[in-house]
């Protein structure tokens, strides 16, 4: 642990959770369309690709809290940061449809 240095913004370490993600929500997304065209066994790939992404969600979240507590990289100066950048997304997304439905009702 002495090799390890203290930064003030958490340098986020590599993970395999988002290619696993994807490629499962790829799987989802391709049983789903054979749901909707009546192919067999397709509500059996969406259930286990449902429960997948539960799964894999909850191991990356798992990752992230024990980053967070036990590893102490989220100190008070990168908690900040994420509460700013969750606040800016929000926004951004209200901006959004904000112009999106000003453009759709306006005459």
């Amino acid at each position: 642990m002495s090799g390890l240095k203290k930064h003030r913004f958490h340098l986020v370490d590599k993970s395999p959770w988002p290619l696993f993600i994807s490629i499962v929500a790829f799987g989802l997304t391709v049983s789903m369309v054979g749901m909707f065209h009546g192919y067999l066994n397709s509500g059996y790939l969406f259930t286990m690709s449902l429960v997948s992404i539960v799964i894999l969600m909850a191991i990356w979240w798992r990752d992230v809290i024990r980053e967070a507590t036990f590893l102490g990289h989220h100190t008070t100066k990168v908690q900040r940061s994420i509460r700013i950048g969750v606040v800016l997304f929000i926004v951004s997304e209200i901006m959004f449809f904000v112009s999106f439905f000003w453009a759709f009702f306006s005459f």
